[in-house]
């Protein structure tokens, strides 16, 4: 495919031959500014409040079916759902808060059953790709995330993708793919060219996993 000219500026589609300074600077000078970088702004935004009222729900097959296809909207290549082995429900941190008699915040943190992984395409590896280009995978793996938490604040469940998580490995726990020698996940029909999300989405959401980790 031929370049796309604007001008003096020559700017190859991602994949052409083309060698370009003003592009390989894209996809590799990381910014000047951080504040330049997007993916800064989304990893840190603030999730909102869990709606009071929740909505009614079909079975935890059809709801895992229901969020998959919203991923996929957002931009997802892939989504698995992974069952979490030392997770404790919303309602048995709130008998152990009544039986201890203790606040919220005086308990141990909250433990969800479900962790939701994500993978996007990425033509660049954004771990060796620093540049506002190279990073286009991470801000779209922050994106998917972030929005399906808020989607399950909105439907009355706990959800947050803050939570530290090995992504690489609850994404081959969920059958996305296996890891290689450097832990890296590599996936039936991308290979190596895709992008784990960094954020993993924890919820107490009612799903049928794709695996157990």
């Amino acid at each position: 495919m031929p370049a796309l000219h604007l001008g003096p500026l020559r700017i190859p589609w991602p994949g052409s031959a083309a060698k370009d300074p003003y592009w390989d600077a894209f996809i590799n000078r990381a910014p000047n500014d951080a504040r330049n970088a997007l993916q800064e702004v989304l990893a840190h935004a603030a999730g909102g409040a869990v709606n009071p009222n929740r909505v009614e729900l079909h079975t935890p097959e059809i709801t895992a079916a229901h969020l998959k296809e919203l991923a996929t909207f957002l931009g997802a290549e892939q989504i698995g759902i992974v069952g979490l082995k030392d997770a404790e429900s919303a309602d048995a941190a709130e008998s152990a808060e009544s039986e201890l008699g203790t606040r919220k915040s005086e308990l141990p943190a909250e433990r969800y059953p479900f962790a939701i992984v994500c993978a996007v395409k990425a033509d660049y590896d954004p771990r060796t790709a620093p540049g506002v280009g190279g990073q286009v995978p991470v801000r779209n793996g922050i994106f998917v995330s972030f929005t399906l938490a808020a989607y399950i604040r909105e439907m009355g469940y706990r959800a947050t993708n803050q939570e530290p998580a090995d992504h690489e490995r609850l994404a081959a726990a969920a059958g996305l793919g296996t890891l290689n020698a450097q832990g890296r996940l590599v996936s039936a029909g991308r290979g190596a060219r895709i992008h784990i999300a960094d954020q993993v989405v924890h919820t107490d959401l009612p799903l049928a996993p794709d695996g157990t980790a």
